[in-house]
């Protein structure tokens, strides 16, 4: 007799037990891999835009080999001073393809800022100097311990960490929670690295600012009209995208395409591009990864973070649509 059919739901609390960021590198990893190889699907970004709640919801489909699923994420970055809520939450739904059977719903809010960090991780790995000495980090919130995290993944401890905000108290809180230094926003770009997760509509890193050598992880734009990077920036450098449609949508790159200053056919390719062999990167210039996120990324990871929990019995089992 077959075992029943059971939906495991994993909590946020139950997310964190099996999470590892090393583990979150290797699955981004195989995500842009995937793509760039084209042995996964990933139909378009599903935007519902809420201007009256200054916030949006986003639907994510993918599915990559034997799991399939979707995120349904929000991005409200007045959240935390109007409800004392995160700027983004999401809940996932993982699936098999083959049955359809809901395998596991999840907290997507601690998936998405893995996987966030660990793409940031990815870039610098691929993109960035070997061995970087410093990592800037511009923008101290949540998002900026999972991008420092990602770099200790990728890098160990060997680089100074440079925190920089608007607001200085919270650059300070997270260098002394995280070990680094609490420095300007001029400071923290010129680092060897450079991770910007702000919402900013007008660019606040400066060309004049930069190494020579800098890599730069534009993670913060991930909806029209939202800039972090003075356009010489992208003219300068090497760009490279996640994926095309929603990068010239919502990515670092949709400003300076939408005004003119910036043409496509100016960018280098995208990461998986690379990642794959593809298309060579110029390591000891100046290189950009314009990041809007990918469902590809959450199926990857929600996949290992399910079955991560399957085995440790992180979770709880649900007869969830009566078919167990």
């Amino acid at each position: 007799m077959s075992q029943p059919r059971r939906t495991r739901i994993l909590t946020r609390a139950d997310v964190a037990r099996v999470a590892d960021m090393k583990d979150a590198v290797e699955a981004v990893t195989e995500a842009f891999a995937a793509q760039a190889k084209g042995t996964a699907q990933m139909p378009p970004k599903v935007y519902l835009d809420l201007p009256e709640h200054d916030g949006d919801f986003r639907a994510m489909p993918a599915s990559l080999g034997d799991a399939a699923g979707v995120k349904w994420v929000n991005s409200h970055p007045k959240n935390p001073e109007r409800f004392d809520l995160p700027s983004v939450m999401g809940v996932y739904v993982l699936s098999d393809p083959a049955s359809a059977y809901p395998a596991a719903i999840l907290d997507a809010t601690l998936l998405t800022a893995l996987r966030t960090g660990a793409a940031a991780g990815v870039a610098s790995k691929h993109l960035a100097i070997a061995s970087p000495k410093t990592v800037g980090f511009v923008g101290a919130g949540v998002q900026a311990r999972y991008l420092h995290g990602a770099h200790q993944a990728v890098f160990g401890d060997a680089f100074e960490a440079l925190f920089a905000d608007r607001d200085a108290a919270r650059a300070e809180a997270l260098a002394a929670e995280l070990g680094g230094r609490a420095v300007s926003v001029e400071e923290a770009s010129g680092a060897d690295i450079v991770c910007t997760s702000t919402p900013s509509r007008s660019p606040v890193v400066q060309r004049a600012w930069l190494a020579p050598h800098a890599h730069l992880n534009a993670m913060g734009a991930d909806a029209e009209g939202k800039q972090e990077l003075e356009v010489a920036i992208l003219k300068d450098a090497q760009v490279f995208i996640d994926e095309r449609e929603q990068a010239t949508h919502s990515g670092e790159i949709n400003v300076p395409l939408h005004d003119g200053t910036y043409a496509e056919s100016e960018l280098a390719g995208t990461l998986g591009q690379v990642i794959v062999g593809d298309v060579p990167a110029k390591r000891d210039g100046l290189t950009v990864f314009d990041s809007t996120g990918l469902a590809l990324q959450d199926v990857a990871l929600a996949k290992r973070l399910v079955a991560a929990a399957a085995a440790a019995g992180v979770g709880t089992e649900l007869d969830l649509v009566g078919e167990g």
